[in-house]
């Protein structure tokens, strides 16, 4: 018991998989099955580090 709303929940997004049109870039998925690199634009933009903003918020040595 207690299953119906689950199930009608995954059978509802199974049919917006399934009947739904998906804009797909297979330009981009057959570079990331075979690994070839990203353009230096693109690597910057995604490779940022999110601690660089917390880094003045570091605890100090001096602790006393």
């Amino acid at each position: 018991m207690g299953r119906g709303r689950a199930k009608a929940k995954q059978t509802k997004v199974a049919r917006d998989l399934k009947y739904r049109t998906h804009e797909t870039d297979f330009g981009a998925l057959a570079s990331e099955l075979h690994g070839e690199e990203r353009t230096s634009s693109e690597a910057s933009e995604t490779e940022t580090d999110g601690y660089d903003d917390w880094a003045d918020y570091s605890p100090s040595s001096s602790r006393d």
